[in-house]
Order: structure tokens, then C-alpha cells, then sequence
């Protein structure tokens, strides 16, 4: 088996489940942590910043993270932001929560309530109302670039499935008729922004339980997958998949560094 030199890692279903800890999880970071091999969490969610989750994961799952360990979709936007955006077109209209506003006013960009924004850019937004709804469509319909965190259609609750960044992504692709540019895995700026972020490694390798986002990510930047089942997707699921992860594993105690 190829050694890698480096690990993304999803979070949820990964290494926690909810606000449950994996105790399987907990013991794969620590077998990264003592041989040195680094690692980088890569979450979809653009709700949290990088501090918030390190906080999470330290606190309540007992596995000590910094911040600079944490790669949310809002930092992977404002790093694709930055690279696209010409001086003198940085304003943005955002809808989202604090770890994305948090993440685009560290890159710069100017956060604007109207729709005479350079851009839209939308994430999971638990306080959306019409109007800014209409102001990010009216400036898309004016020549605003719209990007979007993620397009996830649900998220996960002790409630039940509650609707996701995607259904926001979706309310306004039906009223622009124009597809945005999506961040977040299965996508690859995040995938770019991340393995970026961890120098650019020879040999990486990403791991998550959703075939659809975590190992779908991985095979769009070419690099190899670990599925653990220990959230989303399942043996049978995978056995009907054309392109497959390239390791499997039923926890991450059957992982070998």
C-alpha cells in the first residue's frame, strides 16, 4: 500500500457524528499526529469559522486542533476570490453566516447590502429573507459573478434533514437562469485551496464516509480516496459506483498509516 504524505478529512460522518464523538476517529489523528504526517480538515460548511470548528473538535470530541487545520468552504471562497478578482472589483454581496463573512473581510473583499455588487456569494444562511434574495438577484441579473459555498441540498439534525446551502444556490438559479460557480466538495477549488494550503504534497490522500462530495472531490483532483463507513454512504451504494474509492473501510481503526 502507498504511504501518503498527507490527509484531508471530513468531519462529519468522518470523525464525529453530529455532536457524537467516533472513538475510531479520535485514534486515527492521533496515529497522524505521532508519526508527523500532516493533515488538514476540509468541511463544506461555510457557517463556522476555522477557530469555531478547532474550538468543537478540541472541547467536545477531545482531539487538539487549531485553526490552521481547519479548511471550511468560506476560506476556500475568499481564496478563490482572491485570485480571481481584479483591483477595484471586490465588493460583494453575501449571503451567509459569520464564518463566511469572517473569511471574505480577512481577504479584502468589501461587503456591500445592495445589488451593485462584483459579486454574489451565497452560503447557508439560517436568517434568509426575501429581500436578500432579491438583492442577490437583481445583481446577478446586473452582471454580479455568482458563487456559491456549497450546493449541499440538506443538513443533518437531530431534527430530521434540514434544507442546506443548495436550496438557497437553487431559489436563485431559477430566478437568474444562471448556474454559479460552486466551491465546496465534490467540486475542486476547495480540493485546490486545500492541498495548497498543505504545500502542495506528492502523494495525498482524502477521506470521508459521503461517496457523492468527500470521495467524489478526491477523484476530481486526481488524488486517491479512503471511504470509511461510518456515515453517509454505504457498501451496497458503492458496489453500484463506476468509478470506486481507491481504499474502503468499515472505521478508521483498519487503517494503516
Amino acid at each position: 500500500m502507498r504511504e501518503y504524505d498527507a490527509y484531508l478529512i471530513d468531519l462529519d460522518g468522518t470523525i464525529y457524528q453530529g455532536t457524537k464523538p467516533i472513538p475510531a476517529a479520535k485514534r486515527f489523528i492521533s496515529k497522524l499526529q505521532k508519526a508527523n504526517i500532516p493533515y488538514l480538515f476540509v468541511t463544506n460548511n461555510s457557517t463556522k469559522t476555522p477557530a469555531d470548528v478547532a474550538r468543537n473538535l478540541s472541547i467536545n470530541h477531545d482531539i487538539p486542533t487549531s485553526s490552521n487545520q481547519v479548511y471550511t468552504s468560506a476560506l476556500a471562497t475568499a481564496d478563490y476570490l482572491a485570485k480571481a478578482a481584479t483591483p477595484g472589483h471586490q465588493t460583494v454581496y453575501m449571503i451567509g453566516e459569520e464564518g463566511l463573512k469572517v473569511s471574505l473581510s480577512d481577504a479584502d473583499f468589501n461587503l456591500i447590502g445592495d445589488d451593485r455588487a462584483d459579486y454574489v456569494v451565497t452560503g447557508l444562511d439560517r436568517q434568509l429573507t426575501y429581500a436578500k434574495l432579491a438583492n442577490a438577484t437583481l445583481a446577478i441579473q446586473k452582471g454580479a459573478r455568482f458563487i456559491a459555498t456549497n450546493a449541499d441540498t440538506n443538513l443533518p439534525s437531530e431534527r430530521g434533514m434540514l434544507p442546506g446551502a443548495g436550496t438557497i444556490v437553487q431559489a436563485l438559479q431559477t430566478a437568474t437562469n444562471v448556474k454559479p460557480t460552486i466551491i465546496a466538495k465534490p467540486s475542486l477549488p476547495i480540493m485546490t485551496g486545500a492541498l495548497s494550503r498543505l504545500g502542495n504534497p506528492q502523494h495525498p490522500i482524502m477521506v470521508g464516509d459521503n461517496y457523492h462530495t468527500d470521495i467524489l472531490a478526491g477523484i476530481n483532483a486526481k488524488i486517491d480516496t479512503l471511504l470509511v463507513y461510518s456515515g453517509v454512504s454505504t457498501p451496497e451504494q458503492i458496489q453500484k459506483m463506476l468509478l470506486k474509492p481507491t481504499h474502503s473501510v468499515q472505521n478508521l481503526d483498519e487503517w494503516e498509516l
